[in-house]
């Protein structure tokens, strides 16, 4: 069971959308800011984060700018879900690292959709890659084989 936590400092739309995503077959919990979230992802990481865009404090996009930053969060998908819905906010938080935008208020059926489209496309895929193990065997090896030649000739 994919686990999912909302980060969104509405309280009545983080509950709204936690029974939606529970009745859906989503384990599913949520906080009230940035800096909670940070907490509850660095103590057990979720499958997905639903994430609002302006909180008080420290803001969405500041908190998805450090998880793709982060060597261990780098890869964690995140919807932006916010009430924010201009075309700009949408291609800043596609652009900070965002899989996914959901404006509210929002569609109970589209938000679920939106959020089994993005397990879908995972697929297969581990939860996680180490960052360095994702970048060493093509990246890494390569340059290295090719200089360690060139000082042998």
């Amino acid at each position: 069971m994919a686990r999912i936590l909302i980060a969104d400092d509405d309280e009545l739309v983080a509950e709204l959308a936690s029974e939606l995503l529970i009745d859906a077959g989503f384990a599913c919990g949520w906080v009230n800011s940035a800096e909670a979230a940070w907490t509850c992802i660095n103590r057990k990481r979720p499958d997905l984060l639903l994430l609002d865009q302006s909180m008080p404090g420290q803001s969405g996009l500041t908190l998805l700018r450090r998880l793709r930053q982060s060597a261990m969060f780098y890869d964690l998908p995140v919807i932006m879900f916010t009430a924010m819905n201009g075309e700009q906010d949408h291609l800043q938080a596609i652009y900070a690292g965002a899989q996914d935008f959901v404006s509210k208020p929002f569609d109970a059926a589209g938000l679920v959709a939106r959020v089994r489209r993005i397990f879908k496309l995972r697929g297969d895929r581990p939860r996680h890659v180490d960052l360095r193990s994702a970048l060493a065997p093509e990246t890494l090896r390569a340059p290295m084989a090719e200089a360690s030649v060139r000082r042998v000739l």
